[in-house]
């Protein structure tokens, strides 16, 4: 799951046709003037998001302005012809002197990263009025260049870019055109039935965020529409060779004792997926993954032989050679996940400093708040992780793992259980909250899913999702935000699903074709009585920044993240990026529109700007070159919004300087 509208957020594809569809005939890039780049998704190939310019630093944030704005055009409500809406939440690289995007239809732009001036656009001409039901997202491309071509031969630097119809694109940097010599004369169809089983709708299958780069691989994985089936498309990760588009390896996730169904090439089905960014290390040859939970999220009945339980591999980061795809490693951050908390965010790899020295070592955030610090040759912990009891009155006919890994540090950075005390009675939703609250099941985190209804906290879009961390590996401080929002989840009786749909048209009621019950979740919120608008039924703050110490694994330091109307702290989408001046460029805040500078060694906010939409996605920054010799740092963010988030949607990639 990435994240659901509610209420109250709600009051919050041959070569022919693919040049054809270039709005622009491709344009020669001027000579670069770029100092600096930003060439993967993260800047480095394993998402420190760290940056070493220094030009804006705390003396002067205060004087950045917007230097320029470029409107894409692409953006949707879901309503009329189109049917999704869109989700602006890309973050452009920045290669061959051109800043390059792509926007939730997934067209390709190259900008002068100066000006904002468009060098070229492609477009795949994906389906615009089907069913995508992660609606329409693209997070970002990647770049690989080809040692064995010339500068300025045709497609020595490719950009791949994956498609909301599951397609695999290879274009040359340089003009925005196919790469003939790649799969089908530029692109691979991911989603063939004989690969990843029959869809049941052109958008179950989606490809949302960019693809890993691992020496000459290209590799690619996929989301896929929850809670539907219990034989679901594959979630197998592919890797392609980056010249041809010959598949070279792939992995499919599947149980060590697997006996269930495959596709026509036989990948199993059903299997967890990987919808979130990767990150690369090719010194140990590892490509990392998030991987989601198997299919359905909340029922999955009796697998009390772990070797057999789909979920085997689910809700972990895995350690990938990058060379054959065989799992060399896993780290379960979640046992037996029943409540979506699949690994949503990029594995970010640093280097850890031990008594015994340097540990190449790796972050990952999840949707529980739990952040887990691992040896990235072992998947071994750097702190402890114990093993805790949890609730075990679920569902019947399902089983639950009597306990969950809780790391000694950092401690929780999201809050994980609501009681009926901590809803203030005298609030204007609070009698409602506090009266469904006790109606439901609410012991903690990991309460499991149940027919009466329970309280999910963090709820499954909250925690510490897609935006993941940010490192800075001279100040040995790691970065991210949280959001605490509770939802609810319900099981009801499969046969009653007809019923459930009609009762609830607009929410999210999903079958789990293949299991006993159907599910039904939504924010745990009460609307007011005088208005349309919804309110969070857990108190306020809702959102947070933290600092953490890679040392010692505590907390540095905490603080709300975005406010409007007076109430500090929001839910937010975008993570932070951090700079050699010792500041953290954030946006993501819901029906808060800013981008901030927050200081890392305190984490008093600085600067902050307003932005045209939404900034649910997350900043980059470089360094060019000005005629005169003077150099000038920018800071970009995609401002678009997040129609699911129901923040504003927009189609603007904003640009802030210094003042020139």
């Amino acid at each position: 799951m990435r994240w659901l509208g509610s209420a109250w957020l709600t009051a919050f594809l041959s070569i022919l046709a693919a040049c054809s569809a270039l709005r622009l005939g491709p344009r020669l890039v001027p000579e670069p003037r770029v100092t600096s780049e930003w060439p993967s998704y993260g800047n480095d190939p394993g998402g420190m998001r760290y940056s070493p310019l220094d030009q804006i630093d705390k003396s002067n944030v205060t004087d950045l302005e917007e230097a320029w704005t470029f409107r894409h055009g692409d953006q949707s409500t879901g309503t009329g012809s189109i049917s999704a809406a869109t989700a602006f939440e890309a973050t452009p690289i920045l290669v061959e002197g051109q800043l390059i995007f792509c926007t939730p239809f997934n067209r390709v732009f190259a900008l002068d990263p100066l000006t904002g001036g468009e060098l070229w656009v492609f477009d795949p001409a994906i389906p615009l009025t089907v069913r995508y039901e992660n609606q329409l997202v693209c997070r970002g491309v990647s770049a690989w260049t080809d040692s064995e071509r010339q500068v300025g031969e045709m497609c020595r630097t490719r950009i791949f870019t994956g498609t909301n119809d599951a397609r695999l694109f290879a274009i040359d940097a340089r003009t925005g055109q196919p790469c003939p010599d790649f799969a089908d004369g530029g692109q691979y169809d991911l989603a063939e039935e004989r690969d990843v089983g029959r869809l049941r709708w052109k958008g179950e299958y989606q490809v949302t965020s960019p693809p890993a780069i691992f020496k000459d691989l290209v590799v690619v994985g996929a989301g896929v529409a929850d809670n539907q089936r219990t034989n679901a498309p594959s979630g197998v990760v592919r890797a392609f060779d980056a010249r041809t588009g010959e598949l070279k390896w792939h992995q499919d996730f599947r149980p060590p004792d697997f006996d269930g169904p495959v596709s026509e090439v036989g990948y199993a089905l059903g299997t967890p997926n990987v919808w979130s960014i990767m990150s690369v290390d090719e010194e140990l040859g590892f490509v990392y993954v998030p991987t989601g939970n198997p299919a359905p999220d909340f029922y999955r009945g009796d697998y009390r032989d772990e070797r057999s339980d789909m979920s085997y591999y689910g809700s972990s980061v895995v350690a990938l050679s990058g060379d054959t795809g065989e799992i060399a490693w896993h780290f379960q951050t979640v046992h037996h996940d029943l409540w979506d908390y699949d690994v949503p965010a990029q594995p970010a790899l640093y280097t850890f400093e031990s008594d015994d020295g340097p540990v190449p070592a790796l972050a990952q955030a999840t949707k529980t708040g739990h952040l887990f610090l691992l040896d990235r040759r072992t998947g071994g912990p750097l702190f402890p992780v114990h093993e805790r009891p949890v609730p075990q009155l679920g569902a019947e006919g399902q089983w639950l793992s009597p306990t969950q890994p809780f790391p000694e540090r950092p401690p929780a950075l999201a809050k994980q259980a609501l009681r009926p005390d901590e809803i203030d009675p005298g609030s204007l939703n609070g009698p409602r909250c506090r009266a469904l609250l006790e109606s439901m099941v609410s012991d903690g985190i990991f309460s499991p899913p149940s027919v009466r209804g329970t309280i999910l906290f963090p709820g499954s879009g909250g925690g510490l999702n897609w935006s993941g961390v940010a490192i800075d590996p001279e100040r040995k401080v790691l970065v991210t935000n949280s959001t605490n929002i509770a939802w609810t989840v319900r099981l009801f009786p499969s046969s009653q699903y007809p019923e459930e749909r009609r009762a609830d048209p607009d929410g999210e009621v999903r079958p789990q074709d293949g299991t006993p019950f159907g599910m039904t979740r939504a924010f745990f919120t009460q609307t007011l009585a005088f208005s349309l608008l919804d309110i969070p039924c857990n108190p306020p703050p809702w959102g947070h920044l933290h600092a953490v110490d890679l040392l010692t694994g505590e907390p540095r330091w905490e603080t709300t993240l975005g406010e409007i109307a007076g109430q500090e702290g929001l839910p937010s989408l975008g993570g932070a990026i951090l700079t050699a001046s010792g500041l953290a460029f954030i946006s993501g805040t819901i029906k808060d529109d800013h981008l901030r500078a927050f200081d890392v060694e305190t984490g008093a906010e600085l600067w902050k700007a307003r932005l045209p939409a939404g900034g649910q996605a997350t900043p980059m920054t470089y360094e060019v070159r000005l005629e005169d010799g003077r150099r000038r740092q920018f800071v970009v963010i995609a401002a678009g919004g997040n129609g699911r988030a129901s923040s504003k949607i927009g189609d603007s990639l904003v640009a802030f300087a210094l003042p020139d």
